[in-house]
């Protein structure tokens, strides 16, 4: 029962889940493009996602200085399901997603 706790306690923070929100749309973000999106400094962006990575909900790499961040391929898919649809319909989370388009428009 550990992994379905650790999963919704990585979940249960709003800067979190946004990042997962994020990553469920895009294929991939870097450290620093996750940084801007929440607004946060590097070390507390990399405390989150160290979270959801313990929590086998993200995965990392590295590419030189970069890190670079994915969802895992084994999030749960009825997880996955069950957010789609309230986050798909909060504001917040769609006007993250705008975000993250014009922050993966910078290279």
């Amino acid at each position: 029962m550990k992994a379905p706790l650790e999963q919704l306690k990585a979940l249960a923070d709003r800067n979190r889940l946004r990042v997962v929100a994020a990553l469920m749309n895009t294929e991939e973000l870097c450290a620093c493009q996750i940084s801007e999106l929440l607004g946060v400094t590097g070390a507390t962006a990399s405390r989150h996602m160290e979270l959801l990575i313990r929590a086998g909900l993200i995965d990392s790499r590295k590419a030189g200085r970069w890190v670079h961040y994915t969802l895992s391929p084994d999030f749960p898919a009825p997880l996955r399901e069950w957010l789609e649809k309230p986050l798909s319909k909060d504001p917040d989370i769609k006007a993250d997603l705008g975000k993250v388009k014009k922050i993966m428009g910078c290279k």
